[in-house]
């Protein structure tokens, strides 16, 4: 499954990359991770914590950095968890990369992950949504923390950093995410229904 998130700052691009390259900023972004070891300048352990209706799963997550290209303004995180009680796992590359726009830097994130055991259980669609949804906190927590370190911040962007990360912080509730996504699914479903039965 392929995930696609962009957005803009009114940062350098130096400074976008300085934070990308500062995986002990970027983890905490992480909806639900707190970083618990760094292995060395290049490998990680994060524990994730997800909330699944009633049940919380919490996955050990080793994170390694990878495909680091300095010229391109380009680098990718690897991350492979996996349930602590066994009940599933997943594996995610995650690029991102930097280029230049009027006013600040673009920074564009590509997500590939896969999902194993129990996780993987739940509808395409409704895993496709709240993946959409977490990549998204991702993204606004990295935005929020350049933005509060752009020359022209007010008070009120580091106000939104910290919020963000407080944000992201929480344990992920695919209960909240996932009744949106079913929701989704099922209009997306009754559309193409009465829209098929229309035709001659």
């Amino acid at each position: 499954m392929k995930l696609e998130n962009s957005f803009e700052v009114p940062s350098s691009r130096q400074a976008a990359w300085d934070l990308l390259m500062d995986v002990g900023r970027v983890v905490p972004c992480m909806p639900g991770a707190q970083l618990t070891e760094t292995v060395s300048d290049s490998a990680w352990k994060a524990d994730m914590n997800v909330k699944l209706g009633p049940i919380s799963l919490t996955f050990a997550t080793d994170i390694t950095r990878d495909g680091v290209d300095e010229t391109g303004s380009s680098v990718v995180l690897n991350a492979k968890a996996r349930e602590k009680r066994g009940r599933g796992g997943a594996q995610a590359a995650i690029q991102s990369s930097l280029s230049d726009v009027p006013g600040g830097t673009r920074v564009d994130i590509v997500t590939d992950l896969t999902l194993s055991g129990a996780v993987a259980q739940y509808g395409r669609g409704i895993v496709q949504d709240v993946s959409g949804q977490l990549v998204a906190r991702f993204a606004d927590c990295l935005k929020a923390q350049l933005a509060a370190e752009a020359p022209q911040a007010e008070a009120e962007a580091a106000v939104a950093a910290v919020a963000a990360q407080e944000q992201a912080a929480k344990p992920v509730s695919g209960l909240s995410l996932g009744v949106g996504a079913m929701w989704r699914s099922v209009t997306r479903f009754f559309k193409g229904l009465f829209g098929g039965s229309s035709k001659s």
